[in-house]
Formats: C-alpha cells, sequence, structure tokens
C-alpha cells in the first residue's frame, strides 16, 4: 500500500530525528563491519564468539564514545551500548540484531539491524534530541546458531535466564565449549560494565532485511512486521526390514524407503491440496540405512519443517501428517517425534502501530507482514512490547553471499527506525 493519507501523532522530534540519519555513515559502518570475516565472493564468515566476532564487537565499541554513552554486557555475553535518558531510571527502549553469521552469510543478516540502530542513535544526537527513556542497542549473542546450537542463545537467555545453564557445554565441531568462549569475548571488552539477565525494557523493535521475495516482488520499500510464523518440526522414522535387492520378490519386501518416499509425496499433496499461501512445509533431511546400492532399506529417516501464522492451521496439518504416517506405513513400522514446536508469534500492536505511523510519514509504499523466518524479535516479545520493520532483499535470498539490499532502501530504514525510536522513549 502507499502512504499518502497524512500522519497523526508523530512528533516533530522523531521526524528531526529521521531527518538526521546520515546515509553515507551508515552504509560505511555496514560495509567496514563486513570486512570483519569478508570474502572474495562478498559473503562474510563471522561464526559466534569467534576471534573475528570479538573483534567486530571491539571495532563497534570504538564507533561511539562520550559521557551520554556506556558499554554494557550480562551473562550471556550479549553486548549493550546505552544512551541515557532524562530519567535514566526508566526502563529502555531496545533495539538491535546480531552480528554473527552462518558459516558463509551474507553482509547484512542481523548487521543490518546492529548498525541501523547505531546510526538511529547517532542521528539522535545530531538533531540534538533527549528522550525521557534510555535507548539501548543490543548485539544478541549466537543468533544463528551455526556454530553452537541451539540458535538465539543471547535473546532466549536474556529473556529467560534458566535457560543458560544448558547452553553452556554446547559446543562446535572442534570441541570448543559455548561456555568458554562467551567469558573469553565478555572479558575481551573489560570497559564493559556488567548488567543482568532479564532487565526491564519499556520496548523493543528490531530492523532486518526481510530474507524472503515479497516486498521485492510487490514493489514495496518496507515492511511492517505484525508477527512470526509459529513452526513444528518433525522427525518421522520408518523402519522395515534388510534383505538383498537381487533375491528379494517385490510383494515380499519391507522397503523402508519406498514407504518413506511414498509418504513425503503423499505429505506434499496434502500440503497442497490445502492451497493456502502462508503455508510452508520443507522436508529438509533425508537419511537411509544401510545405504547400500544393492540392498533394501531397513529404515529411512526424514525431517518436516511446517510453519504457518496460525496456531490452529499448525495443529490441524501436524495432526494430518501424523495420519498419512500412520495409513501409508504398510508392512514397515512407522513413527513421528515432534522435535520442536514455537506457537506463532503476535507482535504488541501499540509498537507496531508507531513503527507504521514512521513508515507512512517516510513516503515510502509499504504493507504489513508476517516473518517467515525466526529473529531474537521472537523473543523479546515474550519479555516486553515488540514489533520489527523489513527492508527488501534482493531476489530473497539470504544465508548466501549473494545477499544484498539497496542502500537507499537500508537509508530509508534506519531512518523510520530513528522516528520509532524517539516516539517509545517519549
Amino acid at each position: 500500500m502507499s502512504a499518502t493519507k497524512p500522519l497523526r501523532g508523530l512528533s516533530e522530534d522523531a521526524r528531526q530525528a529521521m531527518a538526521h540519519v546520515d546515509g553515507r555513515r551508515l552504509i560505511g559502518m555496514l560495509r567496514v563491519l563486513a570486512t570483519f570475516g569478508g570474502r572474495e565472493d562478498g559473503g562474510v564468515a563471522r561464526e559466534a564468539l569467534s576471534a573475528t566476532e570479538r573483534e567486530a564487537r571491539r571495532w563497534l565499541v570504538e564507533q561511539v564514545t562520550g559521557p551520554r554513552y556506556s558499554w554494557h554486557v550480562d551473562a550471556a555475553a550479549n553486548l549493550f551500548l546505552r544512551r541515557a535518558g532524562m530519567d535514566d531510571s526508566l526502563p529502555p527502549v531496545m533495539t538491535g540484531s546480531h552480528i554473527d553469521t552462518q558459516p558463509v552469510g551474507g553482509w547484512l543478516d542481523g548487521a543490518y539491524g546492529v548498525i541501523a540502530g547505531l546510526e538511529a542513535l547517532l542521528a539522535l544526537d545530531s538533531a540534538g534530541i533527549q528522550t525521557q527513556h534510555p535507548i539501548e542497542l543490543a548485539v544478541w549473542t549466537n543468533e544463528e546458531g551455526s556454530r553452537f546450537s541451539p540458535g538465539a542463545m543471547g535473546s532466549s537467555a536474556f529473556v529467560e535466564p534458566a535457560s543458560l545453564a544448558a547452553f553452556l557445554d554446547s559446543a562446535d565441531v572442534d570441541g570448543v565449549r559455548f561456555g568458554s568462549e562467551r567469558d573469553a569475548t565478555s572479558a575481551a571488552l573489560p570497559e564493559a560494565g556488567e548488567v543482568p539477565l532479564a532487565r526491564p525494557l519499556k520496548a523493543y523493535v528490531e530492523a532486518h532485511i526481510e530474507q524472503g521475495p515479497i516486498l521485492e516482488a510487490s514493489g514495496l520499500k518496507l515492511g511492517v512486521v505484525t508477527g512470526i510464523q509459529g513452526v513444528r518440526w518433525f522427525e518421522i522414522t520408518v523402519r522395515g526390514s534388510s534383505a538383498h535387492a537381487g533375491t528379494a520378490p517385490l510383494d515380499s519386501r519391507r522397503d523402508a524407503l519406498m514407504t518413506a518416499a511414498t509418504t513425503v509425496a503423499r505429505i506434499g499433496e496434502m500440503a497442497a491440496s490445502l492451497e493456502d499461501p502462508a503455508l510452508r512445509l520443507t522436508v529438509g533431511r533425508f537419511d537411509v540405512a544401510q545405504g547400500a546400492i544393492n540392498t533394501v532399506a531397513e529404515r529411512a529417516t526424514f525431517t518436516i519443517d511446517l510453519r504457518h501464522p496460525d496456531e490452529t492451521t499448525l495443529s490441524e496439518c501436524g495432526s494430518r501428517i501424523r495420519e498419512i504416517v500412520s495409513q501409508g506405513a504398510g508392512s514397515c513400522v512407522a513413527e513421528v517425534r515432534c522435535l520442536m514446536q514455537r506457537a506463532p508469534t503476535v507482535f504488541a500492536n501499540e509498537v507496531v502501530s508507531i513503527v507504521e505511523a514512521a513508515v507512512v510519514a517516510s513516503g515510502e509504499p509499504y504493507c504489513r507482514i508476517v516473518s517467515g523466518a525466526f529473529h531474537d524479535a521472537m523473543h523479546l516479545a515474550d519479555h516486553c512490547p515488540s514489533a520489527m520493520l523489513f527492508v527488501p532483499s534482493h531476489g530473497g535470498i539470504s544465508h548466501n553471499a549473494a545477499e544484498d539490499t539497496d542502500e537507499a532502501d537500508l537509508i530509508e530504514g534506519a531512518r523510520v527506525l530513528a522516528g520509532v525510536l524517539v516516539e517509545l522513549s517519549r
């Protein structure tokens, strides 16, 4: 939709903050951050709590000085830049994202939300704006989950401190513990004061690239994110009996692979029959034993990633998957195990409305959108009123060296974010 109607309620300070965003400075900081772990193909390899990520954190800390600002770290090695408010006893408004990447990621995933937040704070300085509430920029630890599992350790531990203990012994492929790297990362910034997990926040807003094709395909420049899809992860195991490929008659076989393949096809047909454009169903892994060319498979295991913004639809699809698996087992034995489930996240209307007001003020075409990917904001929404802002992704590409967004769109997103932070911190 186009933003043509007159804006109601956006303060003059918010408009001034938007006007003082320095696009050249924003893009320059993004480009420099991309050099930490930068690759010749344009990708970035900067996994969580690595030496490279520690260097990037050090660079970030060096970008901001002055009596108004202070750096802090918590027990999950989440890093925070605090801009003091006129009443510093009030809970802060927070923005941010993450700077860790996939083993080979792009230059914007996560990094954009951090640098856009930093530029927004600098724009407030340039405009001479003081806010009632303090504002904090967060750099969340291990959002990607590519080095240590699970992902979003930092934001989930911030919201649920009891979860941190289970993360400490998570190890990477070389056996290095999350707890050890957390300690080394925190120690590398001795100037950062310690702050507790689960601190009260007034609100949280996260800027991010869409990582999908909807905005670009629709010719839109901004997305007001109203929530994040819910998800179910299933693991289906089919057990049969191994046999010789040359001697076992077809009608007597208990072929786990053939049974599993037929089951996958039926599940796919079920999903297609719903004709629901919001439904996402992915078979991401398929493992077979014995795995020999001349042996009938005795076991086949595959996974399903099921996503939808509506909890009822998720539940109904989950039930239909279980029915299909049960009815299609034939002479084999099949079981379904739920590996993970997360209800859809619905962002707070009071924050979404402020994001939309600032988007309308920008004059750029936009839409309301639900995120198909997980973000730190998903966890923060359990702690305080939260929302997100999207800018387009070229071709919907992310987690890839080809990830990119027009500079003008990156700048416009930062302008909107600056206005949102002013409004939330009034």
